[in-house]
């Protein structure tokens, strides 16, 4: 081999080495696409109003945890100086430090039932914090199939435009050798001015649409999507038994009633057990004296016992002690106040009525829920229907539209003629689209009721793969 020829190879040889490095590299950088289960998770990520509800459920646990220390002893310090001057007698100067404690020991159980409410109220929280998710979640999906829908909109109006486009360009010929008339010629221009506005459109809808799916995701631009509107695809579906078992198991709504139900049930115990007495423990130490260090010191302890009802309340304290060396006291001391809320009586029924009819309203929704989410189902496939049907009509419009082309050579028809027909073909396209997009829809909904995340109802399905459904 010459020199000059190895030269040239090893020149080349380096061009392509940095073209391949430069590719791989950019194909490294490149920025990744998402799907429907990324957008999802991306404008639920990018909540302020989510993430700040999030953040107070967060503080509302953090003081249920605190709240245990209802079942402590609770302590009091106290200080006085009880200082008296007389004009004929001996003056005093006393001073007190004690000391009290305070622990419960019974109370029938109110305590752990109304920490049982408020864990309830937490659950409760937590379910309409995932409810509120979802919702955003399906606004994002929303604006992620309406993007698909306008760009495979302006796909099939552009393609249309370049077909009519160079159907004119052959009409205009045709006038100029007297083969067509010039109306022909502008009704062609018409069509093409009236595809090019509202190629116009959808390019401002695209771009609205864009925005908005890129500012629910919390994206100053839109990175590319992954996901595209199949028309040749067929959902895979659930049998009837499974969907309706599911939703009936899984879904949210029914979720979020089970957890009013529990929260309505520990309020309900609560309000049985109101007229329950409570025990509790009592002591005090306390030091005393005139003057510096303190020499006097006495201590006590009680029982403490009180009860309240609608129709009476009060209580019965007893305490003894002792002020060595020589001191020792004991106290007893009852009390009750009749009538003192008769209307609490109706609490407890009321809350066994509140009780009741959630509980009414949950069999309701149970069976509902079920008959819902069999007739979502039952929508996904008569939209499927549908678009077989919008198939097989675009198949039909093709063999018009090349039966019209014999036709024109035949002479039987204009070229006029022949570019409305490539018009209702268009319409075809577009409805076939919007029947897909209705089917992504339709699918998503039954995901809801099922309680699954966006690509997951083909493998709740037994499949493997959800976009991997059959196809004509």
């Amino acid at each position: 081999m010459k020199t000059g020829n190895v030269s040239a190879v090893r020149v080349y040889g380096k061009r392509v080495f940095l073209v391949l490095f430069f590719e791989a590299a950019f194909g490294l950088w490149a920025e990744p696409g998402i799907g429907f289960a990324e957008a999802a998770l991306m404008a639920v990520n990018a909540s302020d109003e989510l993430r700040n509800e999030y953040a107070l459920r967060t503080l509302k646990e953090g003081a249920w945890v605190l709240g245990r220390r209802a079942y402590f002893p609770r302590l009091s310090l106290n200080v006085s100086e009880d200082d008296r001057v007389s004009t004929r007698g001996s003056d005093s100067f006393l001073k007190n430090y004690g000391i009290n404690l305070d622990q419960l020991l019974w109370d029938g159980g109110r305590t752990a039932i109304s920490r049982s409410v408020e864990r309830a109220e937490l659950t409760l929280l937590g379910a309409q914090l995932e409810r509120m998710a979802g919702e955003i979640a399906e606004a994002a999906l929303g604006a992620y199939r309406n993007v698909l829908y306008v760009r495979a909109q302006l796909a099939i109006r552009e393609a249309a435009r370049e077909a009519l486009r160079e159907q004119r360009n052959i009409l205009f010929r045709e006038t100029e050798l007297g083969l067509a008339l010039p109306s022909d010629l502008a009704g062609a221009d018409l069509t093409l001015s009236g595809e090019g506005i509202e190629i116009l459109s959808l390019k401002m809808e695209l771009e609205e649409a864009e925005q908005e799916l890129a500012e629910t995701l919390g994206l100053e631009r839109l990175p590319p999507l992954l996901e595209a509107v199949d028309v040749r695809r067929s959902p895979i579906l659930p049998g009837e038994e499974d969907i309706r078992d599911r939703a009936q198991t899984r879904n949210p709504d029914l979720t979020e009633a089970r957890y009013a139900i529990v929260k309505k049930q520990a309020e309900a115990r609560y309000a049985r057990l109101s007229w329950m007495p409570t025990v509790r423990l009592t002591g005090g130490f306390t030091l005393s004296g005139q003057r510096y260090p303190l020499t006097r010191y006495s201590w006590t302890v009680g029982l403490a016992v009180e009860f309240s009802s609608p129709w009476f309340s009060g209580g019965i304290q007893g305490s003894a002690g002792m002020e060595p060396p020589y001191d020792r006291n004991a106290r007893l001391q009852n009390t009750l106040s009749p009538l003192p809320d008769p209307a609490a009586a109706m609490t407890g029924r009321s809350a066994d009525l509140a009780l009741s009819l959630e509980q009414k309203k949950f069999r309701l929704s149970f069976e509902k829920t079920g008959r819902l989410a069999v007739l979502a189902a039952e929508k996904c496939r008569l939209i499927d229907r549908r678009r077989i049907l919008a198939l097989e009509s675009l198949e039909l419009a093709a063999k018009q539209f090349r039966l019209a082309e014999l036709r024109l050579n035949l002479g039987q028809i204009t070229r006029l003629d022949l570019m409305e027909i490539r018009q209702e073909y268009t319409q075809r396209e577009l409805s076939l689209v919007e029947t897909a997009i209705a089917l992504l829809g339709a699918e998503r909904e039954l995901e809801r009721f099922l309680d699954l995340r966006p690509g997951e109802l083909a493998l709740f399905s037994g499949e493997t793969d959800y976009y991997g459904g059959s196809h004509e």
